[in-house]
């Protein structure tokens, strides 16, 4: 059922087949498998209105569009995520070592952060346009 904690640690869980009806093809592969899109291929980039991006998966409220910014990567970045909103964890795959990011309520791969973001903190939160809902603000 969704919403219940099917022993995966994190507060919305579902099994593989839930996860496969739910997402497309491609966001299923991403999210669920680790997978990247391909760099400058996400309307996301191109999101410059007042709002929020939330995890495509569960709907978590991830990333104010405030604290998104250009970093020429060819995927939404961002130097802050809401509090509270995503985990990290080291990713080894591709014979380097990076911090993974992660949707913390459903476990959702999102991308990956870097230490070569602007001010105020310096980071880049590199993530996949396909991971990412956008909702706009009210007016």
């Amino acid at each position: 059922m969704a919403g219940e904690d099917t022993g995966s640690g994190f507060e919305f869980a579902l099994g593989d087949e839930e996860w496969r009806a739910r997402l497309s093809p491609e966001s299923y592969a991403i999210l669920r498998r680790h997978r990247t899109e391909r760099a400058g291929t996400s309307p996301l980039n191109h999101e410059k209105r007042p709002g929020r991006f939330l995890c495509a998966g569960c709907g978590n409220a991830l990333f104010d569009a405030g604290t998104k910014y250009e970093s020429g990567s060819g995927w939404p970045s961002f130097w802050q995520p809401l509090e509270g909103a995503v985990g990290t964890r080291i990713d080894r795959t591709l014979w380097m070592t990076r911090t993974e990011v992660h949707c913390r309520r459903c476990g959702g791969h999102l991308g990956h952060v870097f230490e070569d973001g602007p001010r105020p903190t310096g980071l880049r939160y590199c993530m996949n346009g396909l991971a990412l809902d956008f909702q706009p603000e009210e007016p």
